[in-house]
């Protein structure tokens, strides 16, 4: 899993990965491998320009604070209390077509004991940024909906044509909310910007508030659900382990747009992520005669990560919200396992960052689809 503390500049690729004479763009480390259906068996988010709107005296959540400082005690940037809402005046108000998300308690109690819910906003690029905090009796779908549509109201901006978030068990409010201001609501892990502020905000925000609980558990921890089998539509034919230059990478990238295949891509700059260009990352090639349909409907799952198992001789495939398919399995050899290892260790020392692609065959030098991914871990919130 990633971390925000390596040091990305001193990346080096995994010893174990020798790379092999390759036949096409991608360098992999391991033989082709059939597809198997599984029927058979750092640096923190650049937040420099934050703006900050102090609670107001009519808000609904009573704060713990024995005698309230004076206004002019209180410096508004470096305040615990205060709620966010800050728009980047270079920015089109326009441009930003999608929300990330997240309704949920925070590790605060407010005068009453009782823990606080925030509302956390931001779209991918952190140029809009927006929280409120609420009481735990008024969480509700017309509390959100009123709350999203506050914001247009406060920022000059339009309502999202899309809102991803990230907490299952949410997703009932979030969606009756989205639905009923005609947004489309996204069930999706990919919220990177907003984990990674989430992240920040735990250490600069929560643990300095007057009524942050130390040890206190999120309340809606992220779901892991054991992986389930890979849906027929989306079986490939073969696999292999792979690797590419990050300079590579950031062309592969490059090309979803130019040629508009099917695929997603990363703001590395947003997330603080810095790799040599020479620096091998780690992926996973997955070849099929119908690669196209195999890429379109895998451009409708929301790929967060793929991972190993080898205690189970599998790789795992993370989409949407809490989804787990056993993407492909292989056959457990001390030397299957050594890949599978090394190839996750590559991964750790990228800091998580690794990629999936989709071609007519693993000696194509073009892919169909190309998905960046992040292994991120949830939230400590």
């Amino acid at each position: 899993m990633a971390t925000l503390s390596f040091n990305p500049a001193r990346i080096r690729s995994h010893n174990k990965l020798k790379s092999h004479k390759s036949i096409s763009s991608f360098t992999s480390h391991s033989n082709p491998i059939t597809f198997f259906s599984t029927k058979q068996h750092t640096s923190p988010p650049k937040l420099s320009q934050i703006h900050s709107n102090s609670v107001s005296e009519t808000s609904p959540v009573s704060l713990p604070i024995d005698e309230p400082p004076g206004l002019d005690d209180i410096d508004i940037e470096d305040d615990p209390t205060a709620e966010l809402s800050y728009l980047d005046a270079e920015i089109d108000p326009h441009s930003i077509k999608e929300w990330e998300l997240d309704f949920c308690s925070r590790p605060i109690l407010d005068i009453r004991g009782k823990k606080i819910w925030e509302l956390v906003v931001c779209d991918s690029t952190l140029s809009l940024q927006y929280t409120k905090f609420f009481p735990n009796n008024v969480i509700n779908s017309i509390t959100l909906k009123d709350a999203l549509a506050s914001i247009c109201d406060e920022l000059g901006v339009p309502l999202p044509e899309n809102i991803r978030f990230f907490r299952s068990q949410m997703q009932t409010i979030v969606t009756k909310a989205c639905k009923e201001l005609g947004i489309k609501p996204v069930p999706s892990k990919r919220c990177l910007s907003l984990f990674l502020w989430l992240e920040e905000r735990y250490e600069t925000v929560y643990m300095r508030h007057p009524g942050f609980q130390s040890g206190s558990k999120p309340l809606l921890a992220l779901d892991n659900p054991f992986p389930m089998e890979l849906p027929e539509n989306l079986v490939g034919e073969k696999w292999a382990f792979v690797q590419l230059p990050f300079s590579a990478v950031q062309e592969e990238v490059a090309s979803l747009e130019r040629n508009k295949a099917f695929g997603a891509d990363l703001d590395l700059d947003l997330l603080g992520i810095e790799i040599d260009e020479k620096t091998l990352v780690p992926g996973l090639a997955v070849a099929s005669s119908r690669a196209r349909p195999l890429a379109a409907w895998m451009n409708g799952l929301e790929v967060f990560s793929v991972e190993t198992d080898t205690s189970r001789g599998s790789l795992v495939l993370s989409v949407g919200l809490s989804t787990r398919y056993v993407y492909c399995t292989y056959k457990k050899t001390a030397t299957t396992t050594q890949e599978a290892d090394a190839w996750e260790a590559a991964k750790k020392a990228c800091g998580g960052l690794h990629f999936l692609a989709i071609q007519d065959s693993l000696d194509s030098n073009d892919c169909v689809g190309f998905w960046l991914l992040l292994d991120l871990p949830p939230p400590p919130v």
